[in-house]
Formats: structure tokens, sequence, C-alpha cells
């Protein structure tokens, strides 16, 4: 996709996206970079295996050793039900289905159940970087509870050839404290047995709603998950984009400062996206951010334009799913490549 295309689907927040400047100065940061795993994750405790599990991820696909990512992940069968996710396109009920469109669609790699990677470990595993999602939101519960729960081991994610794992904290919940525990423990295992790891780090709880706003997104209130996020050891942080701010505040708990909002952010997308960065230790840590639900006509431009704030303000890609597999299969490789293309154009730079 050509930069004027780019320029296109973000009509006329193109001049805002592309020439914005961030309030915190992109020279404080660790950026993504062709050397990056040798510059952080060399110094780090991380072993030899774990380095070189990272260096497979981020050396596969399309962005391969450039310092982005672009992962695809689909787990939404568990989490939103089968019917839910798969109805729009049912191919996908299908495993199989899933793994190829990431490798048509030039992901670094393909993040997933136990059950879908497991029933294709042996064929595809050396092809392309697994990432078994370890924990999810069952959601057949009634009435629902909203807990993530571990799903299978660490040891079944590594004999299956799995490079990384990933795991859900929900922040906030009265549930997190033991999710910490369990997710701390799965790393620690995973980072003995040489396979990165990747936290979804999400907030969760009806107090983060205040009124008609909802500051589950804020940035100050996720930036803080992913400051938890990296004290366990996380390697790549998968984070929502930030809609707002101030969720502190408006919650009136926990503990924030006036400079969170009046030195380190401001209410544009990329600021709050770049409070996001700071967070993971000054984007030494790399962030991921969502592609979110698939609304139709309007996937292509919202996912373009969340890769846009997201490499500008210093991140490190995209973790998109619903708004590839939920539409047809060669719309959905087109969607993930246009979104590659962003971090492949070196016209847009860091903010």
């Amino acid at each position: 996709m050509s930069s004027k295309k780019i320029s296109e689907l973000l009509g006329d927040k193109a001049d805002d996206l592309l020439n914005h400047k961030c309030i915190i100065d992109k020279s404080t940061l660790t950026l993504p970079s062709p050397n990056y795993i040798d510059e952080i994750f060399v110094n780090s405790n991380r072993n030899n295996r774990v380095v070189q599990s990272l260096q497979m991820l981020m050396g596969h696909g399309r962005l391969a050793n450039t310092g982005y990512c672009s992962i695809f992940p689909v787990d939404q069968g568990v989490e939103h039900s089968a019917g839910a996710s798969f109805s729009p396109n049912p191919m996908y009920f299908d495993p199989e289905n899933i793994v190829k469109l990431a490798i048509d669609g030039g992901c670094n790699g393909v993040a997933s159940t136990f059950g879908v990677l497991g029933i294709l470990s042996r064929k595809y595993a050396h092809k392309i970087p697994f990432i078994v999602k370890i924990n999810h939101n069952e959601l057949l519960t009634y009435p629902n509870k909203f807990d993530e729960v571990m799903y299978g081991t660490v040891k079944s994610a590594y004999n299956m050839g799995a490079v990384a794992v990933g795991a859900t904290i929900y922040w906030g919940s009265q549930e997190s404290t033991r999710q910490l525990q369990e997710v701390s423990q799965a790393f620690e295992l995973a980072h003995e047995l040489g396979m990165a790891t990747i936290l979804w780090c999400y907030t969760r709880n009806n107090a983060f709603k205040v009124g008609d706003v909802d500051y589950h997104t804020s940035a100050d209130l996720t930036g803080q998950a992913n400051h938890l996020g990296v004290t366990i050891q996380a390697d790549i942080i998968k984070q929502k984009m930030p809609t707002n701010n101030g969720g502190y505040n408006a919650v009136k708990f926990g503990k924030t400062s006036k400079l969170v909002y009046e030195k380190l952010s401001t209410d544009h997308p990329i600021d709050l996206c770049r409070y996001q960065v700071l967070n993971c230790y000054s984007g030494k840590i790399g962030l991921i951010n969502s592609g979110g639900e698939s609304k139709g006509a309007t996937d292509l431009a919202e996912s373009v334009q969340t890769a846009v704030v997201n490499k500008r303000a210093g991140g490190t890609g995209l973790i998109l799913g619903r708004k590839a597999f939920q539409k047809p299969y060669k719309e959905g490789v087109e969607l993930l490549l246009a979104t590659q293309d962003v971090y492949l154009d070196n016209s847009i730079t860091i903010a």
C-alpha cells in the first residue's frame, strides 16, 4: 500500500496523525530497530533459548528484522463463543484456516488456543512461530463471570513447539491478585524452558465506567497495567488503544500525579499511546496494540489508523484478529498486509 493510499484512508485525520510531535520526546525512548533483540534482551536475565525464541518471532514474516511485529490472534471461539466469532466466516471453525491466514497475511506469528495450535503443531510449528494463549475468560458459565482461568500447562505449549506463551490479566478485577500470581509463575517457567512471554494487559472493573464515560482504555489506567505487566517480565505487552485519560481522577482511587496529564500526555491519540509506551520501561519492552472488534466497512481505515498511531507513538506493532477473520479470506489477508505496510513505510516516522 502506497503512502498516498494510507493518507487517503486516514481521511481528514491524515495531517494531524502524520505530522504530530509528541509531548514526550522520542529521544528518551528505546525505539523499534533491527538490532532491538541485541540491544535489550541480550543484556537481560532471559536465557539463550528465550533470546532465540524472540529472534524467531521478530525475524519472521513481512516485518522480519525491522523491530516491528504483526501477530494474528484467534481465541475468540473460547472468549466470545465460536458461533459469535466464526459465523460471519464459518471457514474459521477449521483451525487450519486460522494458521493459513496468518501465513498468507505475512504475520510474525499466530496466537491461539491449546486446541487450535495443538491439532496443527506437527504440520505448521516449523513454518510460523506459535504463541499459545494459556488462559481465557470462559463465558458459558451463567450468570457470566469475568475471570481469566488457565486452560493448560506451559509444558504442553513447549511440547508443541511454541516460541511463546500469551496470557491475560484483568487488572483491577477482584480476581487480579490470583491471576497475577498464576501468570507470574507461568511466565517464569516459560522463560526457564526458553519461550518468550506476551501479556494481554486489560483493565476490568465496573467502577472504571463513570457515568457515560468508560475509562477502561484511559491512558493512565492502561499505562499502569502495562507497567505491572513488564514488572512480571512480559517480553511483549498487548494493550488496547487508549481512547481517553484521567481514569484515576474519575474513579477517585489509587495514586497519580497532575504531571501525568500536564507534562506526560495530551488528549492527542499519539500522545496517549506514547504514555503507554513510556510505561513499558520507556519502550524497552515492546507495546503492541489490539485491532479491536470488526465493524465492517470501516475496518481497513480503522486498522491503518491504529497502526499509524502505534508506530508514531513508538510502539512495536499490532495484534489484529477479528477485523481480519470476520470477513472473506482475501480481504482478511489484504487488511493484514495493509497494516504491515504502515510499518514498512519509511515516510511514516516516530513522532
